[in-house]
């Protein structure tokens, strides 16, 4: 027979050689807190009494005004990635021409433009332009009439009216950097033809780009020798003197006023990356 001895108080019970777990009441300052999840996130005590998303969702007396907010921000900007991605993945080959929205129809930058688009459609490469006026609607001109891929990737501004009429294949976007993703992303080059602003900041933002290797094999063409040659000066005779460039930057920039040159050398580097006329 096994004895059995009483455990009085101050006396740990055990099983074996090992004590047994304590099963006093916690105190109440440990006591469960009321406590749920929305979504992600944990609320406890005052925070759990909010209310709950649904209700938020199907509340008819809504005022709108949670459409202008960061969250439904965030929203807006991820569907114009979405539709972005899921528009132009299937482009193939593709060169981004910038220029002006001011250049004039009867002007010689709009000549060249169009004989650009049209040269680069002939390669069987789409033509991509911020889908506006002036030398975008000069480049994509030329690729229509020469049978190609004519792409506009327009941007909401309140002085321009939407997309010229010969882009084939067009998407508008609210947001600046997300339409820069997609000139980057699908094109294998960019030709350059002389702009204000806009295009400074397309030419700058692939410049950079490229000098931090976030994009490799992709060459930046500036069309017009008279036009941008200053800016050349400028960055080799004071930025590069100042150190806050390397003068070899410089090599990530090609000038010519031959179009023909322009297109070789971008047509060249798309058919280099992997792209046929077919992709």
């Amino acid at each position: 027979m096994f004895a059995t001895q009483p455990v009085g108080p101050g006396i740990a019970d055990t099983v074996g050689n090992m004590p047994r777990q304590n099963l006093q009441p916690k105190s109440v300052d440990s006591a469960p807190v009321p406590s749920r999840r929305k979504g992600s996130v944990v609320l406890r005590r005052d925070q759990a009494k909010a209310p709950q998303s649904d209700r938020y969702l199907l509340d008819s007396h809504d005022s709108g005004d949670f459409t202008h907010t960061d969250p439904w921000r965030v929203l807006r900007i991820q569907s114009e990635f979405v539709e972005g991605f899921g528009t132009l993945a299937g482009l193939g080959a593709a060169i981004s021409v910038f220029g002006s929205a001011r250049t004039a129809r009867e002007s010689s930058r709009y000549a060249q433009a169009e004989k650009i688009g049209a040269l680069i459609a002939e390669a069987g490469v789409a033509v991509i332009t911020g889908g506006g006026p002036g030398a975008m609607e000069a480049a994509n001109k030329g690729a229509f009439q020469a049978g190609g891929v004519s792409v506009g990737l327009g941007i909401e501004l309140p002085f321009e009216t939407g997309l010229n009429e010969w882009v084939d294949l067009g998407i508008n976007f609210r947001y600046f950097f997300a339409r820069k993703t997609m000139f980057v992303k699908y094109s294998q080059g960019f030709i350059v033809l002389p702009g204000g602003y806009g295009t400074l900041d397309e030419l700058f933002e692939a410049v950079t780009l490229v000098q931090t290797e976030k994009v490799t094999g992709f060459p930046i063409v500036l069309v017009g020798i008279d036009y941008w040659s200053p800016l050349l000066q400028w960055l080799r005779n004071t930025v590069a003197d100042e150190g806050a460039i390397s003068v070899s930057d410089l090599d990530l920039i090609q000038l010519t006023d031959d179009v023909e040159e322009a297109v070789r050398i971008v047509v060249n580097s798309a058919r280099g990356s992997g792209f046929t006329a077919s992709d």
